[in-house]
């Protein structure tokens, strides 16, 4: 509220918006009034005051229906968009992987001839390197969509985030970054796939150490409330502009160089989580870090039954 003169009589409406208050609109006589048995303002007078408070509620309702409309028109196309990518992507890998698995077992038979030249031999782990990076490109392309079978079971996030920071301790030595763990004591289990949630921490640990080329403080924190388990992974990094912030769930983005990344991380991360009936929140401004929060469901205990290879199945 702006108060642009003060005087003795003032009259004030609020403005309300779904039942929230919002501001308010106030008249100020600067003069002295004669005192009427109605008050220094006439019942005219405190209509209209209403009425204009009104005016603007409906105003600011409609102005935030709009905005509302136009941010979910855009989660839709965003959806839409990740859908799309999914069902190619997943057609991609699966045209891919038979050729791939050829070419690799050929060159790994080859290696066995005796008598090769050093150079012919120099060839072929290049050609066995170059295609087991690329099956490792096509199990991430199925991961985010959501093409690879999850091996359910009940698991403690906590454990899952131990053991897969101990892979990084001499990497985060080496990079200057301090690690801050904040595990909430007695987490309820969750049901989940526990190799591709490690998987999820992991790419999320490896952005992070990517964005902290000069060192800087890796936090990692679970907590959980009634509904879900939540897993939070934050750095001091470099952080990410509105316009990044935007696309780092759509496959193959990237900030980085050739050579340095496939842009496949955060998507397989989106992938995993959506699978696990969870959900992701990204905040993050250039030059001011970034934080990634991943809730997943808590499970009940009739949702699920345990199978003859003691995995765990939803019901339904």
């Amino acid at each position: 509220m702006l108060r642009f003169q003060d005087g003795r009589h003032q009259q004030t409406a609020d403005i309300v918006v779904t039942g929230e208050r919002r501001g308010v609109v106030e008249v100020v006589y600067k003069e002295e009034r004669p005192e009427l048995d109605e008050g220094p303002f006439l019942k005219e007078e405190r209509n209209l005051i209403d009425a204009v408070a009104r005016e603007l509620a409906l105003i600011i309702e409609r102005k935030k229906a709009e905005e509302d409309k136009i941010k979910l028109q855009e989660q839709l196309r965003h959806a839409d968009r990740l859908a799309t990518i999914g069902q190619l992507s997943a057609g991609i890998a699966h045209e891919l992987n038979e050729p791939l698995g050829n070419i690799l077992g050929f060159a790994e038979l080859a290696k066995q001839a005796s008598g090769l030249p050093q150079q012919a031999e120099q060839d072929l782990q290049k050609i066995v390197k170059a295609s087991l990076y690329a099956r490792e490109i096509i199990r991430e392309l199925m991961l985010f969509a959501r093409q690879m079978p999850q091996q359910n079971s009940h698991v403690d996030l906590n454990q899952i985030v131990a053991e897969a920071l101990s892979f990084f301790e001499a990497r985060f030595a080496k990079e200057g970054i301090k690690l801050v763990r904040a595990l909430a004591a007695d987490l309820p289990a969750i049901v989940a796939d526990a190799s591709q949630l490690t998987q999820v921490l992991v790419n999320l640990v490896v952005k992070a150490i990517q964005a902290m080329p000069t060192g800087g403080t890796l936090t990692v924190q679970t907590f959980a409330d009634e509904n879900h388990v939540a897993l939070i992974v934050e750095d001091t990094g470099i952080g990410m502009s509105e316009e990044v912030m935007k696309q780092i769930f759509v496959p193959f983005f990237t900030t980085k160089g050739v050579g340095q990344g496939t842009g496949l991380g955060l998507p397989v991360v989106h992938g995993i989580v959506s699978s696990h009936g969870g959900s992701i929140q990204v905040q993050s401004k250039a030059g001011h870090g970034a934080r990634f929060e991943i809730r997943l469901p808590v499970a009940k205990p009739d949702q699920f039954e345990v199978d003859s290879d003691n995995n765990c199945v939803r019901h339904g």
